[in-house]
């Protein structure tokens, strides 16, 4: 019998299975790999949500724990997978620098917002208000950091590629059995796939989808991250990411003509030189209407949980949301109430 059977492998799932690991549990992780929204993430992390100049929910304990969980893998995977970098949020009037200052004067926000502004000229954009610079920000690459993880559970046989079958699922006192599989507990963790889910699909999980490009622009000289409308990503040899797109309709992964028109035209309100577009991504992100995760167990079945709904931040929540699962399962420390599944009092059930 094993720990924990976990299904996913996206942001949410290696998250909670690293943590499982560093506390010497055993693990099986299935994916089918049907959800790409972690692969293709911009992997941005941003203590600030910048449209409204408020922090994003318990940022620092979240980027305390991202800190570590990121440094450690780099040193079990041998590859660097967390780049810090400065973001920039461009200024399009003197309005819009007074509402930089009034919110980075507030207690909360001081330590993220940068009161010096910065009038770099970067080669291919124009910013005569200049920028803001957010504090303790960067990026993750995702796709790099999923495949090298993956690689390291197929090689220590903790990985198994296959589509889940929820009617092969048998859940008892002493826990859970799947086919062949024994385990004392299984973690969901599925993204968009939960709506297939017969023990979660009751929880109000929305997706939105995203689109992003990868452009080549020769003459855009960035080594910092510019956000406004879209946030711009320097990856060398004048790659850029750019994204992203947010759909509250089309529940489809593919890229589409009104994605890429839309991100065209929000690329040429920020840059000022030409750009090819290399790559094209669209996937759906775990959302949730109340802007919280979705963490905790099933109501009838203590050894049947969920780790889901880490929307746009996944990298900064996944490490914090994954540690006060496993702290909840083994540990008995309650979740916060504003994350737990139970704040949602439908009574769905198998």
């Amino acid at each position: 019998m094993i720990d924990y059977l976990i299904i996913g492998s996206g942001l949410a799932g290696i998250s909670f299975a690293e943590v499982a690991l560093r506390n010497d549990k055993s693990i099986l992780v299935l994916d089918n790999n049907s959800q790409n929204s972690s692969r293709i993430a911009g992997g941005l992390y941003n203590p600030v949500i910048l449209k409204r100049f408020s922090e994003v929910w318990q940022a620092q304990e979240q980027l305390v724990l991202m800190n570590e969980f990121y440094a450690l893998l780099e040193k079990k995977l041998e590859c660097t997978v967390d780049f810090k970098r400065p973001i920039l949020r461009k200024f399009f009037s003197v309005e819009e620098q007074n509402n930089w200052f009034i919110a980075s004067d507030k207690i909360n926000l001081s330590p993220f917002l940068s009161t010096k502004l910065i009038f770099e000229k970067f080669s291919g954009i124009d910013s005569p208000f200049g920028y803001g610079e957010v504090l303790q920000t960067g990026y993750v690459d995702t796709s790099l950091l999923l495949r090298k993880y993956r690689d390291y559970l197929i090689h220590n046989k903790m990985f198994q590629e296959e589509s889940f079958d929820y009617e092969a699922l048998q859940v008892d006192s002493n826990g859970i059995r799947y086919k062949d599989i024994q385990a004392k507990h299984i973690v969901f963790a599925e993204g968009f796939g939960m709506h297939g889910n017969p023990y979660f699909k009751h929880l109000p999980l929305d997706g939105t989808k995203g689109e992003l490009f990868v452009i080549r622009a020769p003459n855009l000289r960035l080594d910092v991250i510019v956000n406004t409308s879209v946030f711009i990503l320097p990856l060398g040899n004048d790659l850029f990411k750019v994204g992203a797109t947010y759909n509250w309709k089309d529940k489809t992964d593919l890229p589409t003509p009104e994605g890429k028109t839309e991100l065209v035209e929000r690329i040429k309100e920020i840059i000022t030189c030409d750009f090819e577009i290399v790559a094209h991504f669209a996937g759906v992100r775990p959302t949730v209407k109340d802007r919280r995760p979705l963490v905790g167990t099933h109501q009838n079945y203590n050894s049947v949980h969920i780790l889901n709904g880490l929307g746009t931040r996944g990298v900064m929540l996944g490490p914090a949301m994954a540690k006060a699962l496993f702290d909840t399962i083994e540990n008995k420390i309650p979740l916060d109430t504003v994350i737990d599944i139970n704040r949602f009092v439908s009574k769905g059930k198998k």
